[in-house]
């Protein structure tokens, strides 16, 4: 939905390469009917989903929104796959839905169990776990190099915070390994060691000529609300393979035999906008959700909110 990003990308291709169609549809994955009738009137083979909410801290005060665009979006996109009938789904997913902590990534930890549950009706389903990839739009690369430009203290949230890191060419290139080679279920690429925030930082100050601590401090902001200190490419409980190639590729567990009368229940209630049920309902259907605590004490908040609490008074008497 983003029409200048479209307007900017379609240029830009077809400066490239000129001479090769190039179409590009302004649409909102939300909206199920759009979205089926661009899907059976170009009829794609292999559908790349990416579309997301992705701010972990942003999504905890509106669970709503996780819910409507990384599940309700996804269930839209695989239905409007089916209907054309694509050969391929491969649905961008995070590492942040192993044992999630978060809103956001127990939204996406669901939007894999829809993609997964499509095999029936689509040849190859397939999930890919990103890191952190940097430089991309919501990296915290951008956010340090501004900071140091402008000499102002770069911020960490927590001096032994850790994350996994790729490139986007390594990003790019396990999405092409994991569709076209078919290699599993969900796929993740190996990336080592986590690598700590704190490391990162100081070195981004290094490299622009400066010294950590004496021209630009570090300054310690504390977890923000759905934040854990590691990340997990894969869950202890999943069978995982590791190939010759670098990626860990996973056999997606088994979903609860009630999994789609919990999934639109968990719809409704985003749809009815009642905050405070969303991750009760989430953790139903994704069991390792745990709240971390900043996120206890968001929905704490939003469950004091007069109006979620009159609503839900009035839905128990009926």
């Amino acid at each position: 939905q983003d029409e200048n990003g479209l307007y900017l990308l379609e240029r830009a291709l077809s400066e490239r390469f000129g001479g090769r169609e190039i179409v590009a549809e302004v649409a909102n994955v939300r909206d199920a009917p759009r979205m089926h009738e661009l899907f059976v009137r170009w009829r794609p083979q292999d559908v790349l989903h990416a579309a997301a909410h992705k701010q972990v801290p942003i999504l905890e005060g509106a669970p709503s929104e996780a819910v409507k665009t990384n599940v309700v979006g996804t269930r839209n996109a695989v239905a409007a796959a089916i209907a054309a009938g694509a050969e391929r789904f491969v649905l961008i997913s995070t590492d942040k839905a192993v044992r999630p902590t978060s809103v956001m990534g127990a939204t996406k930890r669901v939007a894999e169990m829809v993609v997964l549950r499509a095999a029936d009706a689509i040849a190859r389903p397939c999930v890919v776990r990103f890191g952190n990839v940097l430089g991309s739009a919501g990296s915290v690369v951008p956010l340090f190099e501004r900071q140091i430009a402008e000499r102002r203290p770069v911020t960490v949230t927590h001096p032994e915070v850790e994350r996994y890191f790729m490139t986007v060419s390594e990003a790019v290139g396990l999405v092409i390994e994991a569709t076209y080679k078919d290699l599993g279920e969900i796929c993740a690429l190996e990336m080592g060691e986590p690598l700590r925030v704190l490391d990162l930082a100081r070195h981004m100050i290094t490299m622009a000529g400066l010294v950590p601590d004496l021209d630009i401090p570090i300054v310690f902001t504390g977890l923000r609300p759905g934040e854990k200190m590691t990340e997990d490419l894969t869950d202890g409980e999943e069978l995982s393979t590791r190939l010759d190639c670098g990626v860990t590729v996973t056999q997606g567990a088994a979903l609860p035999v009630d999994f789609e009368f919990q999934l639109q229940r968990l719809i409704e209630v985003a749809a009815a906008g009642e905050q405070a049920a969303i991750r009760p309902l989430l953790r139903v259907l994704v069991p390792s959700f745990q709240l971390s605590p900043g996120a206890v004490r968001a929905a704490e908040a939003s469950e004091r909110t007069p109006a979620l609490a009159m609503r839900s008074a009035t839905r128990r008497q009926e």
